[in-house]
């Protein structure tokens, strides 16, 4: 059984034999029962060759989409500012269902990505850009009403974000993985004034403080806050963690600013926030390499 989703994100079931899909047009969905074939993410075509032959004789349907595609018609969608059938889409993958958590990391977070690095290279106009954002934020709020969070881990997150439409987005799509994962986060957006991040900070005590960013140019914001909270040795209990693309580009950025882990993406965050909850930066021994331990507290 196949889900044909056309350039105008209608999408129809049909009985096919197995076979290549064609650029831009199809996600496949075929009844199988192997573990492979989990319903939490999107398995490749090598998974199905892997598995065998899927025959509907099976006691579950999994799922096997094509996420390159998938992504490319949503793109397509999006920055058309087609909000219906980027609806639709969306719709016909959680009705097969997709996991919040998988449409997440899978389709909304490189997205995200795409758009960010296109329109920061002046590849993208403004409306498509506009257009995109407005249409993945409707999406995005709709995915979090399915979320099935974990029993609390009793951990807290203050974040924030970077000033721009897109960080906000994407921050937005962390939050939601966060909280599903167990984690109590207040999300505060971005334009916030220093002052008023330390005095959340000192009201609500976090044990992460989560600043995520992809510009540039608000690197020396986040090392001036850092430094202000190492500088009077404010809430030294509390691990400051950093995220965006600016810390994917610029190599050693995150020790540099005194950040205790960094993460290059979701799956990232959420690795190390478990595996790293003691870690802390010092002014002799900063995190290394992508965030990975180098001194516990």
């Amino acid at each position: 059984m196949q889900l044909w989703c056309g350039p105008g994100g209608d999408c129809v079931e049909k009985l096919s034999s197995d076979g290549d899909t064609p650029v831009g047009e199809t996600i496949t969905v075929e009844r199988i029962s192997t573990p492979s074939a989990s319903r939490d993410r999107f398995p490749t075509p090598k998974d199905r060759r892997r598995t065998g032959s899927p025959r509907p004789h099976r006691a579950k349907a999994g799922i096997d989409m094509n996420t390159d595609l998938f992504i490319e018609s949503l793109f397509s969608s999006l920055i058309s500012g087609d909000r219906h059938a980027a609806r639709r889409m969306v719709d016909a993958a959680t009705e097969h269902e997709i996991s919040p958590q998988t449409l997440a990391r899978e389709v909304f977070w490189p997205t995200i990505n795409n758009i960010t690095t296109l329109y920061r290279n002046d590849q993208m106009t403004q409306l498509a850009q506009q257009y995109a954002t407005r249409t993945l934020s409707g999406l995005i709020a709709q995915n979090q009403s399915r979320y099935e969070p974990k029993a609390s881990r009793n951990r807290s997150i203050c974040m924030f974000c970077g000033p721009t439409e897109l960080d906000d987005l994407a921050a937005r799509v962390i939050v939601d993985l966060l909280e599903a994962d167990g984690y109590d986060v207040t999300y505060g957006g971005g334009n916030i004034a220093h002052d008023d991040i330390m005095q959340e900070t000192h009201e609500r005590r976090p044990d992460i403080l989560l600043m995520f960013s992809s510009g540039g140019s608000d690197a020396p914001g986040i090392r001036q806050l850092i430094d202000q909270i190492r500088g009077i040795n404010a809430f030294p209990e509390m691990q400051i963690v950093v995220g965006g693309g600016i810390f994917n580009r610029a190599a050693g950025l995150a020790e540099e600013i005194g950040a205790d882990l960094w993460a290059t993406g979701p799956d990232d965050l959420l690795e190390q926030l478990e595996e790293y909850p003691e870690v802390r930066s010092s002014l002799d021994d900063r995190t290394v390499g992508r965030g990975k331990a180098t001194r516990a507290a």
